[in-house]
């Protein structure tokens, strides 16, 4: 799970950690008066979307200007002017892709006095399964250019579970930062406070770019992206009522309130499978036979009719859907169950696009008699490569 900028410079605020004053903006009327608060004379206004590269973006529309999606003003009228700008448009960055994502909310803060950009970021190393610390002095820029032009740029070390964080890990990055006298001693205080923050909130990533050197000597996080493990938010009520349901894939926040596993693709074939190695072999078979997957769909091992129903649905509301797979081996998940979920989804929203089944396992012979006794037009397939091979030549035509 995923917040907004402000959202988390909140939670590093109340972990002690120096951050610039800001406040968040809904409508364009409330600027004037967020700006307003602040001392100035320097003003930043940032979109919040989920997405990096905002400085570098781009909007769709006209009207919110050429300027990216962080800018800088240097009175209250011209941050109220900006914010005016643009909320409600659509800014495109790298990370959105071209559709790009609507600007719903604005973060206005203080300008900074910055000397130098550094770059930090933890994250759970799955190699190692241990956090990570990634550090670098080329702040302010892609970490992934910084990777590919300078590696040896970028200082990256494990914590070990078992002794936890020290004091030498916080001196580790001050020193990959360059930083010398009371700047490693406030750098160790942030990196504990972050460490700790980190365990304590279940994250999984927190990037923070640029994390400065201000002219006075000071450190201070000037942008933070974190993200949570969203297995966790059992246990973290106060980062659950953060989630922004507007910044997700209306399919996938769909599917996550039927506990399916669903990530959204850019194929034409719609699948529905359970199991997530025989989802990606269905994805990987729709490939080799020339086809591209609509979507990754997870059913799970005990789906019950209600959820296939659901799964169902949520592919057939994908309007780039021209055709769906549905693949099945009843292990633990019975066949017949399946072809009542489909026969009931496709009753309900109706079946507009080819669609190839194939049933295997257990009661697959009552599954296949229950599609067959239905009335609807379903392509039957006996095996893998079978249903691919229909599916595909079911849309090509």
């Amino acid at each position: 799970m995923n917040i907004h900028e402000y959202q988390a410079k909140a939670l590093l605020r109340s972990y002690g950690v120096p951050v610039s004053d800001g406040r968040p903006v809904m409508r364009a009327e409330e600027a004037k008066t967020a700006a307003g608060e602040l001392d100035g004379p320097l003003w930043v206004v940032k979109a919040q979307i989920h997405a990096g590269g905002r400085g570098k973006g781009h909007f769709k529309e006209p009207e919110a200007g050429e300027k990216g999606g962080v800018r800088l003003a240097r009175s209250v009228g011209e941050a109220a002017e900006f914010a005016r700008q643009m909320l409600g448009r659509t800014l495109v960055t790298v990370q959105t892709g071209p559709a790009g994502k609507q600007v719903n909310r604005i973060y206005i803060e203080d300008g900074s006095d910055i000397e130098r950009e550094l770059y930090l970021a933890i994250l759970i190393d799955r190699a190692t399964s241990r956090i990570s610390f990634v550090c670098s002095t080329e702040g302010g820029m892609s970490i992934e250019d910084v990777a590919h032009d300078t590696p040896e740029k970028i200082v990256t070390f494990t914590v070990d579970p078992a002794s936890g964080l020290s004091d030498f890990h916080g001196r580790r990055v001050a020193f990959a930062f360059g930083l010398e006298g009371n700047q490693v001693k406030q750098c160790v205080a942030i990196i504990k406070s972050l460490y700790r923050m980190f365990m304590e909130k279940d994250m999984e990533m927190l990037e923070v770019n640029p994390f400065c050197v201000l002219k006075d000597g000071t450190l201070k996080l000037l942008d933070a992206k974190m993200s949570f493990d969203g297995n966790a938010m059992y246990r973290q009520p106060d980062i659950a009522a953060l989630r922004d349901e507007s910044e997700e894939d209306s399919k996938e926040l769909a599917a996550s309130k039927f506990d399916l596993n669903y990530i959204a693709l850019d194929g034409e074939i719609g699948c529905m499978v359970n199991g997530a190695g025989l989802a990606m072999a269905t994805m990987d078979i729709i490939k080799l036979y020339g086809a591209e997957p609509a979507n990754f769909l997870d059913v799970g091992g005990g789906a019950t009719k209600e959820k296939v129903t659901e799964a169902f649905k949520i592919i057939t509301s994908d309007p780039n859907v021209k055709g769906i797979l549905v693949n099945i081996f009843g292990g633990i998940m019975r066949c017949d169950i399946i072809a009542e979920g489909v026969i009931a989804a496709v009753k309900e929203v109706g079946l507009k696009v080819p669609l190839v089944v194939r049933l295997e396992g257990t009661n697959v012979e009552l599954g296949k008699e229950i599609i067959r006794n239905s009335g609807l037009n379903v392509i039957a397939a006996d095996n893998l490569s079978d249903a691919a091979e229909k599916i595909v030549k079911a849309v090509r035509k």
